[in-house]
């Protein structure tokens, strides 16, 4: 079974409340998640973001929406009860609970904050088939703005010349806390010059030990003779760490020698260096800053 939508947790969650106790979240989440016979896969599932598991954000916002139409009520952090009003819809129960029932209360216009009445029959419209929670749907559309800057950032390396992307690789390295002072890094030591960079740059900044480098500004897939060829490179100089950057990708059997080897060699294709230069803000400013809040429940405990 696939992980519910928020809408279809909301009749669910009013039943196992109807005994007029009060319930944790966290247990109600996992009575849920037996009710629809989730798997471990379904229940550990997260959402892009990592910081939180898809069902549970769903449960929580079913509930959010139970507690602003009054079907249920806050008492405590992550504990509720059911209402009145609550107890009232299950006399006699629709056959579900979504945001299209609960359009009846003017608690729940209130919370949408709508804002005109043209805008208010769109909304409904495509509630009815909403499934995704508010946090997915912002995680979603951040990841598909992250993904598209990933593709333009290496569409420009593309556009510049070799040099420019050794001075790229040399500005990422240091950004993440490789490479000892610029100076250190500006001389690391140019093998060759075949479209990216062969060099050794320090791993800490007091020079501890050296990280070779090998970068290939490459359109073609890279595969296992090239990564082989740089590792006996790393035999040759004594070394046994390396960093392989590309800005294509690497052929499966590459990946799977480097697993096999003694050494440790880390493979950064494309998609990785965009979202390393992404994370480490090379090449790229802040266009806008967005914070979500929440409510800090603990603030508003009367002790």
């Amino acid at each position: 079974m696939t992980i519910p939508g928020f809408q279809d947790i909301m009749l669910p969650l009013l039943y196992l409340s109807q005994d007029r106790q009060e319930h944790k979240l966290s247990t109600t989440r996992n009575q849920l998640a037996n009710h629809f016979e989730l798997t471990e896969q379904e229940r550990e599932q997260l959402l892009p973001s990592g910081r939180q598991t898809t069902f549970s954000n769903r449960v929580s916002w079913a509930s959010t929406y139970l507690k602003k139409t009054k079907l249920l009520e806050s008492t405590g952090r992550g504990r509720f009860r059911i209402t009145e009003r609550g107890l009232k819809v299950l006399e006699e129960p629709p056959q579900r609970i979504d945001l299209k029932f609960l359009d009846r209360y003017d608690e729940l216009e209130e919370f949408r904050n709508r804002s005109s009445a043209d805008d208010d029959k769109d909304t409904k419209s495509v509630e009815d088939e909403v499934t995704d929670t508010p946090d997915e749907t912002f995680e979603d559309s951040f990841l598909r703005l992250r993904r598209q800057l990933a593709s333009d950032l290496l569409d420009q390396i593309h556009e510049n010349s070799p040099e420019y992307f050794e001075r790229l690789v040399v500005d990422l390295m240091l950004a993440m806390g490789y490479g000892g002072t610029r100076r250190d890094a500006g001389e690391a030591t140019r093998l060759s010059r075949d479209g990216g960079i062969d060099g050794v740059i320090k791993e800490d900044k007091l020079g501890l030990s050296n990280i070779y480098l090998q970068a290939k500004r490459w359109e073609n897939t890279v595969g296992r003779p090239e990564v082989q060829n740089f590792s006996g490179a790393l035999d040759m100089h004594r070394a046994n760490r390396g960093v392989f950057i590309t800005t294509s990708s690497f052929s499966k059997d590459a990946r799977e020698f480097v697993m096999r080897i003694g050494k440790r060699i880390i493979l950064i294709d494309g998609n990785y260096l965009a979202q390393l230069m992404i994370e480490h803000e090379v090449g790229v400013i802040h266009k806008e800053t967005y914070i979500l809040y929440e409510i800090d429940e603990n603030y508003f405990v009367d002790e």
